[in-house]
């Protein structure tokens, strides 16, 4: 077996290779490097994957590649590309969303028209629900993005359930809720808390901090990202939560455990494009991926935490 993995540097990604790899599987990583968050965080994320025999890199916009040629030579394409963060996606940015990740997975999915035996699985996002007042969110729930970033990402949903009624494409859909662990993105909540924390910084929190979040560790959206392409229905979309639902005022208790810091904390008016609450309805991907969330979150939290003190350096 082969398999693509496109934002393969990335925090998810770049963990998704590693699992497969880790199994024996071949894997080629395609990522483009964009200038979203600095460069050296994502050279640092496959500095083991290229020394592996099993992983090949490519360093491409993959809207400049000929997909359909190199899809035919892999059996699964774990499409996890795509221009991240809720809060910069509005006014010109949204040009860089609608390409990279609107017209990105289009042509994925048209490079696999013509291809049999492929399965594509789409990383999708809870920021399809928006601000959905049915808690906890199932996947047959109403959907309303509110911010332009999660409107591509339901547009990508869209297209990927358009291809697969119309052309056949096996497609399985995962919506991602809150994904944290080591190599998080620097614009993550827990990455920059943590790394304000080590600078002797305030935390800034956007809102009152009664906002809630279902946080999933990244291993366990890893094995679960494997396991729908070993057991996903084709054409089914699922959502993989942490399983619970805590504030954001109950996280900073955790964190000030987990760090052994008093923490500082400033208030900041919310901002536009952020969910009030998320919670995810896993029962679905339980019964058809077996997928149950593993790590708890003060464990996942600690993790993070030597992760951070390792890349910047803890101040004695």
């Amino acid at each position: 077996m082969r398999f693509i993995v496109s934002g393969c540097a990335g925090f998810i990604g770049s963990h998704l290779c590693e699992y497969l790899t880790n199994l024996g599987y071949k894997v080629t990583g395609i990522d483009s490097f964009s200038d979203f968050y600095p460069r050296e965080f994502k050279e640092k994320n496959i500095e083991g994957l290229l020394k592996s025999p099993l992983f090949d890199f490519i360093e491409k916009d993959m809207l400049e590649l000929r997909l359909e040629e190199i899809f035919e030579e892999y059996d699964a394409i774990f499409h996890l590309a795509a221009q991240p963060g809720v809060r910069t996606s509005w006014g010109k940015n949204f040009d860089y969303y609608i390409k990279d990740n609107i017209i990105l997975t289009q042509r994925i999915l048209e490079a696999l028209k013509g291809l049999k035996g492929k399965r594509l699985v789409f990383a999708s996002s809870s920021s399809v629900y928006g601000d959905s007042k049915m808690l906890p969110f199932k996947e047959d729930g109403p959907l309303s993005p509110v911010s332009p970033y999660g409107v591509t990402k339901l547009a990508c949903e869209n297209l990927c359930l358009l291809y697969h009624k119309n052309f056949g494409i096996d497609v399985v859909i995962l919506r991602y809720f809150t994904v944290y662990g080591p190599r998080q993105r620097p614009d993550m909540a827990f990455h920059r808390f943590f790394r304000s924390i080590l600078e002797g910084k305030e935390i800034e929190i956007f809102g009152d901090g009664n906002q809630t979040r279902d946080f999933t560790y990244v291993d366990d959206i890893v094995k679960a990202t494997f396991s729908a392409w070993q057991k996903g229905i084709s054409g089914e979309v699922y959502n993989l939560g942490g399983g619970e639902n805590i504030s954001l005022l109950n996280l900073l208790r955790i964190i000030e455990n987990v760090t052994g810091k008093k923490l500082k904390i400033s208030f900041r008016e919310r901002e536009k494009g952020d969910a009030p609450h998320t919670w995810a309805d896993y029962s679905k991907a339980k019964k058809d991926l077996e997928y149950t969330p593993s790590v708890k979150l003060e464990l996942g939290l600690k993790n993070q935490w030597e992760w951070t003190k390792k890349i910047y350096g803890e101040k004695k």
